[in-house]
């Protein structure tokens, strides 16, 4: 189904993430085009790599042409993209009926907003295609080799887009936050980092079943276990997940630090939806027998709710944001990431 282009941003964006949608309406106008668009794009290149039933080589072969129609705006190879890549998900499919629009509207922006999603879109093909290519095809549990693994796929589909995010607040926002761009987008980067790695830490047992473990495997060694096995008792990996649980706490406290910096309050209101969330998903994964779940962990709907009140107030008060901290974990707020000095010598 075609879609008008000035809707791309509206109901298809909110078919495909109602929660990330409505960060986006909480942005000033004037970022909700070029971040709106980013995620859209990015969205289609996770369905595509993600389609399963697509063989691993095909995937590849569409996630490279689908960098190509980013980087030089024309479509060439679209229609076989549409015919191989199918998706159960109502509003991915319409995304995926709809890039032809998404990369008109792309050559429609400004340049440098267009540059920025050039960019960062770049970065997250490029981990999407070092997943398939670890991953894909196997018959057996395949694990990361080292933390450095992880660290750069941890920051190629999620790090990576938080310092776009930076960089696109600051082109449009200047003086938008107290620190300079090189703390915030370091600050950035974490947070990013910090909310892929959330993800991993939710999803450790189905992706056991599914081949993949994101831990690396010195590391499950060390503990006395191995990626196969986990597969039945995926709680030996216990010793490796809180350690990856408290990496992933330190990134969202940077996250904190970068939502405390924001002078704009759509601006925080709209970081903070996805950093309290995701400090709230850590503290049920920290429950004893999280990892012995047939079920995938979530939030409760009241608890989303209760966020969008706890963003507002945080908007305009730093003592709700530390206020907000301690609700979602239990501490009070975090040591600063940018020590004083640093952010009082950078500048805005």
């Amino acid at each position: 189904m075609a879609i008008h282009t000035k809707d791309l941003g509206g109901p298809l964006l909110a078919s495909v993430s109602r929660s990330f949608y409505l960060s986006i309406r909480l942005l000033p106008r004037k970022l909700r085009a070029p971040i709106g668009l980013a995620y859209l794009l990015a969205r289609a290149s996770d369905t595509i790599a993600d389609s399963a039933e697509v063989p691993e080589a095909a995937r590849l072969q569409h996630l490279a042409a689908f960098a190509r129609m980013i980087r030089t705006g024309r479509t060439d190879g679209l229609a076989e993209l549409q015919h191989d890549i199918h998706t159960p998900h109502p509003g991915e499919t319409t995304l995926l009926c709809n890039l032809d629009r998404c990369i008109a509207w792309l050559g429609e922006l400004e340049n440098k907003d267009r540059s920025e999603i050039v960019d960062v879109l770049e970065k997250i093909i490029r981990g999407q295609t070092l997943d398939l290519e670890r991953f894909g095809g196997g018959h057996h549990v395949v694990a990361l080799q080292s933390a450095e693994e992880l660290e750069e796929y941890t920051y190629l589909v999620a790090g990576c887009v938080g310092e776009f995010w930076t960089r696109v607040c600051l082109n449009h926002l200047p003086g938008c936050s107290s620190l300079g761009l090189a703390d915030l987008r370091k600050l950035g980067a974490e947070y990013g980092k910090g909310l892929q790695l959330v993800n991993i830490l939710r999803d450790f047992p189905e992706d056991l079943r599914n081949g993949r473990c994101y831990f690396p495997e010195p590391e499950l060694r060390a503990a006395g276990t191995s990626p196969t096995p986990l597969i039945d008792a995926p709680a030996k990996a216990q010793p490796v997940y809180d350690l990856w649980r408290e990496r992933a706490i330190a990134q969202l406290d940077a996250g904190y630090e970068y939502i405390a910096s924001l002078r704009s309050a759509r601006l925080r209101a709209a970081c903070f939806l996805p950093w309290y969330l995701g400090l709230r998903t850590l503290r049920l994964l920290g429950k004893p027998g999280t990892l012995d779940r047939t079920d995938k962990v979530k939030v409760s709907r009241l608890t989303v709710r209760f966020a969008f009140v706890y963003a507002l107030a945080s908007a305009f008060s730093e003592r709700a944001l530390a206020w907000s901290y301690r609700r979602a974990t239990g501490h009070a707020r975090p040591a600063p990431v940018i020590s004083e000095e640093s952010s009082s010598a950078a500048s805005p």
